[in-house]
């Protein structure tokens, strides 16, 4: 699910619909049964410390972070932008729905839904700071829900404007990448950013990336260890599924609100509880290998509660994003988790404050 809101130059819909009207989601507490050891950031505009993992509780008051100002004597870098046509791509050529699903009788774990075609075009938005060097493979962040084609917001790169001048993170790219529209289960949005395998960062590797070193003469690193990824919602789940499925392309992840829930379309019997099947004591993390996966999340103690007709007890963000946490620890993950006061799903407010820290964060260690 998405909110209204922005996020580093990223658009979310509201989802169109949730079914039938629900109350507001609860406020949780940090501290509450279930929940993971929280370390409390005492301080107005407090983020956790840059340099520390674990699980971290900010807010309940935010203020936007002077990285988000453009700084005099600083460096500007350029964006531009460009436009991808479904009916040219082999991995998504566009499904939409009409009407919400309803809960399949045979599996409550799914829906049935009509789809029909639902061709779309995909703004790219390319961040290229000043300080690059023609000919160098370059360090880069993708990022979903990118913005509209002629409306780019200048969030994310303004950030990296003073963080790459600072040297708090390397001369970085940012790939800024639209959704194919629409939300959830029967949507393209959904389909690409809830499924549970490699084909999102396929679709990006082999259609996404050539085109933006071809038109702006730039090249993009092959190196996992100079790839990061991010998003928020669902975003935030395809972030983390491109590097789980493919952690040879990226091993770097920003979630905020991630959507570790059960909200797969169509229903895959060898991941049948979508997202939320990563984490838990006989999820995906616990029972594979640990992967060279660096990541930070965030949630809102007024994350989404159950929002839609299914009743599975898998729809809880809060909820879930405790038990990446958990999962993430056990397995000897680096992570840093976020829990943020006085805050609701995807909320710009804590994004503002913490969003330069998050990239350092998790581009700390890089080259080394």
């Amino acid at each position: 699910m998405a909110s209204v809101g922005a996020l580093f130059g990223i658009f979310f819909p509201m989802a169109a619909a949730l079914g039938a009207a629900s109350a507001p989601p609860p406020t949780r507490l940090f501290d509450a049964p279930g929940a993971p050891h929280f370390t409390v950031v005492d301080g107005r505009a407090a983020n956790a410390p840059v340099d520390a993992n674990g699980n971290f509780v900010i807010g309940p008051d935010y203020v936007p972070a002077p990285e988000l100002a453009v700084r005099q004597g600083v460096p500007q870098g350029t964006v531009q932008q460009f436009v991808m046509d479904s009916k040219n791509s082999k991995f998504y050529p566009g499904i939409g729905r009409d009407v919400f699903g309803t809960v399949d009788p045979a599996n409550p774990k799914t829906l049935i839904v009509a789809t029909h075609a639902a061709p779309y075009q995909r703004t790219i938005t390319v961040y290229i700071p000043q300080q690059y060097r023609r000919g160098t493979a370059a360090p880069f962040i993708v990022t979903h829900d990118g913005p509209t084609f002629g409306a780019p917001d200048m969030m994310l790169p303004h950030i990296l404007d003073n963080l790459i001048a600072d040297k708090r993170v390397p001369v970085m790219i940012a790939v800024m990448i639209q959704n194919g529209g629409g939300d959830a289960q029967g949507n393209e949005r959904g389909l690409e950013y809830d499924t549970l395998s490699g084909r999102f960062a396929e679709f990006i590797q082999t259609e996404v990336l050539p085109q933006v070193e071809r038109r702006y003469g730039v090249t993009l690193t092959n190196d996992a260890d100079g790839r990061a990824t991010m998003g928020c919602s669902s975003g935030a789940a395809a972030a983390f599924t491109m590097a789980w499925y493919h952690p040879q392309w990226y091993d770097r992840v920003i979630s905020y609100s991630g959507t570790f829930v059960n909200q797969q379309w169509p229903f895959n019997p060898q991941t049948p509880d979508g997202a939320w099947g990563y984490h838990g004591e006989d999820g995906l993390i616990a029972k594979s290998a640990t992967k060279p996966i660096r990541l930070w999340m965030d949630v809102g103690d007024r994350d989404l509660f159950n929002p839609n007709v299914m009743r599975d007890g898998m729809h809880d963000w809060v909820t879930a994003n405790h038990r990446m946490a958990t999962a993430l620890r056990d397995k000897g993950y680096q992570y840093q988790y976020v829990f943020a006061r006085n805050s609701g799903h995807c909320d710009r407010k804590v994004r503002e404050q913490t969003l330069p820290t998050a990239l350092e964060w998790v581009w700390r260690g890089y080259g080394q």
